[in-house]
């Protein structure tokens, strides 16, 4: 069975920075496509960054700059790091997981951002 958990929300003043993580469990990691999404209040959801198996990295054109995703395989985790944080960045942050070649994706619960002094 195919877990997808994400992890590191929280409570940040303006300024602050957070990495958010997002471990996906139940297949080898490496067939995975990984990407964050966030979906704030009365919005919808909203792609931020994606990174392939292989380490290309993908960002809306509005995030880049301000995001940075990675992966580490040795922990089956992908990563967001956020920096200079804006209000605006408070969301609900979701992590997804892509096997391609199986049709599948796979989503986490999300984890609760919020931008605040």
């Amino acid at each position: 069975q195919v877990q997808v958990v994400e992890s590191g929300g929280g409570l940040v003043q303006p300024g602050g920075s957070l990495r958010l993580s997002c471990e996906a469990s139940g297949r080898p990691f490496s067939i995975y496509d990984m990407a964050w999404y966030r979906q704030a209040p009365g919005k919808q959801r909203e792609f931020v960054a994606s990174i392939t198996a292989t380490g290309t990295t993908n960002y809306a054109d509005s995030m880049r700059g301000h995001f940075t995703i990675s992966r580490d395989h040795a922990k089956n985790t992908a990563y967001l790091q956020i920096n200079s944080l804006r209000p605006e960045d408070t969301a609900v942050y979701y992590c997804n997981a892509r096997w391609i070649t199986a049709g599948s994706n796979y989503w986490g619960q999300g984890t609760q951002v919020t931008v605040s002094s």
